[in-house]
């Protein structure tokens, strides 16, 4: 498969919270990131999220609290979703 990524991207695992509309909040995990998105790994049973449906991402565990992201599904894997950061 070609890698049309723009943005090297970093092997980081992290808990992330994701807040979506229908799914309601879903616990994943990630499992790359890079300056443009990141992927997280998410049980199907989770809830299926589509291309194009938007999330709000908040990474857990941290000292102090991290902020909200919007991100935006851009890929649909059997492991997981590679979602992208919304900057506007």
């Amino acid at each position: 498969m070609d890698n049309h990524r723009g943005s090297v991207r970093t092997t980081l695992k992290m808990r992330l919270r994701i807040e979506h509309p229908i799914h309601g909040e879903l616990m994943v995990t990630t499992r790359d990131v890079s300056e443009g998105g990141v992927f997280v790994l998410i049980d199907q049973t989770q809830g299926e999220l589509r291309i194009g449906e938007r999330v709000q991402g908040q990474v857990q565990g941290l000292p102090v609290e991290a902020p909200v992201l919007t991100m935006e599904v851009i890929r649909v894997e059997p492991m997981g979703v590679g979602l992208r950061f919304v900057t506007s």
